[in-house]
């Protein structure tokens, strides 16, 4: 990797900004209902204040569409870090993230304090990467370290604006992502399988398009799958389809064949009468899907075949779904694949977003290589595109 990383700097006594990704799930009493983002955080804070540094840490949380909104407020991470790292986090709660006030408490930090700013979602520029508040932003540190893996997709104040004013590193999480996805784009053990889920192709057309040059099998499932099944001229019945997809449905069925590469279907679906869960269903050939029924799941012979196959791969990526796992009755699939990623003995990555989601839901997490933290960020990296969020960081 060619970026600065936390060895790079010495950072005693010095003010380090850090991006964090603290964009929690909370309940309506504004508990926090999963803390694994934060968690992730904590190897890259200890490691500063480890080394005497002063580490301002920043973040946005939900959508408070660039307006001071208490709903959105950053102080229920502030008392869960605390709580984490056993130190006080001073919350510098200010509805214009950096002030007057705000840069009073930081000139009065000392070496080991930490100080978390409120939701820089708060302010407007944050999502247009405003000149004024990447300044400001940048006024109060001066080192950079970006370990928000999750937003670095998108340019903003707060993670690109800010790179471009003061010497800059990748965090620890940052780091551990791009190293690992890179390495299994770049020079991945063989074979190397992708499993392709989630609702729509038209989410994944560039993913595709990227593993198709660099895969041995891709496996497709979940809602995409019936766009794939039209264009092979299946009866698909009441099934999720992009009809404005399907001939380029017929373009990369035709360019995996050309390449070399397996694009490998379900074989057999779990069928419904209707989207829901206490709903009529049974397992149907993908040939012979009945006009009234919709595809909501993949079937045991598909999970069997598919299993196998992720079984002895040396390198696997997993991102979407095989199912609509929030309903018990058409979670098999995914949480089969889950399984069979836990018992694969080769590198497994879940690409973020929903299959990390069932990854945790199913218990299995720690028996991945590693789940993304970043499910949109994780998306274009497969894509093969260059995220702006890094791409800002200072080069070795």
């Amino acid at each position: 990797m060619n970026k600065k990383t936390l060895e790079n700097y010495d950072y005693s006594g010095k003010k380090v900004l850090v991006r964090c990704d603290f964009n929690v799930p909370m309940d309506d009493n504004l508990n926090i209902t999963d803390d694994i983002r934060i968690k992730s955080s904590l190897p890259t804070i200890n490691y500063l204040i480890e080394r005497s540094a002063k580490v301002i840490l920043m973040s946005h949380l939900g959508r408070p569409k660039g307006e001071a909104n208490s709903k959105y407020s950053l102080e229920p991470v502030a008392r869960r870090l605390s709580e984490l790292l056993g130190k006080e986090i001073v919350f510098a709660d200010d509805e214009n993230v950096v002030s007057e006030r705000v840069k009073e408490t930081v000139d009065n930090m000392s070496a080991g304090d930490i100080v978390l700013l409120q939701n820089t979602r708060f302010r407007k520029e944050e999502e247009k990467n405003g000149e004024n508040f990447s300044k400001d932003l940048a006024s109060l540190g001066q080192l950079y370290v970006n370990d928000a893996f999750g937003t670095s997709h998108r340019a903003h104040a707060s993670n690109v604006g800010v790179a471009t004013y003061l010497p800059s590193a990748v965090g620890f999480l940052v780091e551990k992502e791009i190293t690992i996805m890179g390495d299994a784009l770049e020079a991945p053990d063989r074979p190397f399988v992708a499993i392709l889920g989630g609702a729509k192709v038209s989410d994944k057309i560039g993913v595709i398009e990227n593993l198709i040059d660099k895969v041995d099998t891709i496996l497709i499932c979940g809602g995409m799958a019936y766009t794939f099944y039209k264009a092979l001229g299946h009866n698909i019945g009441k099934s999720l389809l992009e009809e404005d997809k399907v001939e380029l449905a017929k373009q990369l069925i035709d360019k995996a064949e050309e390449k070399n590469v397996k694009l490998i279907l379900p074989q057999d679906n779990v069928v419904a009468k209707e989207f829901k869960n206490d709903t009529e269903f049974k397992t149907v050939g993908s040939d012979s899907i009945p006009d009234d029924m919709q595809g909501l799941d993949i079937g045991e012979k598909t999970i069997k075949q598919f299993s196998d196959i992720i079984k002895d791969a040396k390198t696997v990526i997993w991102n979407g779904p095989a199912g609509v796992f929030e309903m018990d009755n058409f979670a098999k699939g995914t949480f089969a694949i889950a399984q069979a990623l836990a018992d694969c003995k080769g590198t497994t990555i879940i690409g973020g977003g929903d299959s990390a989601a069932a990854v945790e839901k199913a218990g299995l997490a720690d028996k991945i290589t590693h789940v993304s933290t970043g499910g949109g960020a994780s998306l274009e990296l497969l894509e093969g595109k260059e995220l702006p969020g890094i791409a800002t960081i200072s080069d070795k």
